[in-house]
């Protein structure tokens, strides 16, 4: 197995363990993520995203798999099943990864997965019916990165 697949099954089995400074280990200083719905958070504000969303997921599920990688890129698929804190809905998200790496890290980490589907499950009815709006989208976006801010500020505050 090439050593940059090592480092992806490393960051998912911490993520499945809940260990986010395992996981953050596995990212490069500079790293850059980007998902449907934080779109793009740079070094410690990805960091503190892995932080926030597994703190407040007391029941989170994650599944692996198809990892791959060489020196400069790799793949993988993963799917999480938790409730969302918000409205206490079941999500099943089903993700597919893209990374680059640099200097035995991550640098860049993309994720994508259907936000339609993701709103209509942890949203219910409202999810469901405007999902697929650009305004329904643009204010799931606009509330993961309100409550990415408070979260960050409060562990600031309390460290």
């Amino acid at each position: 197995m090439h050593p940059n697949e090592e480092l992806i099954k490393k960051f998912y089995t911490c993520f499945q363990q809940r260990d986010t400074d395992g996981m953050v280990a596995c990212y490069h200083p500079e790293i850059v993520f980007s998902d449907p719905v934080f779109q793009t958070l740079k070094g410690e504000r990805a960091a503190a995203m892995w932080r926030m969303l597994i703190g407040r997921s007391k029941d989170i599920e994650i599944s692996f798999a198809d990892i791959q990688a060489d020196e400069q890129q790799g793949v993988a698929h993963w799917e999480a099943r938790y409730t969302y804190s918000a409205t206490d809905h079941k999500v099943h998200n089903i993700v597919n990864a893209r990374f680059r790496f640099q200097e035995g890290s991550i640098l860049v980490h993309q994720d994508t997965f259907n936000i339609e589907k993701w709103a209509a499950q942890a949203l219910g009815i409202s999810g469901r019916l405007l999902g697929w709006t650009p305004f329904m989208q643009q204010t799931i976006r606009r509330k993961a990165s309100q409550t990415l801010d408070a979260y960050i500020e409060k562990q600031h505050v309390t460290s």
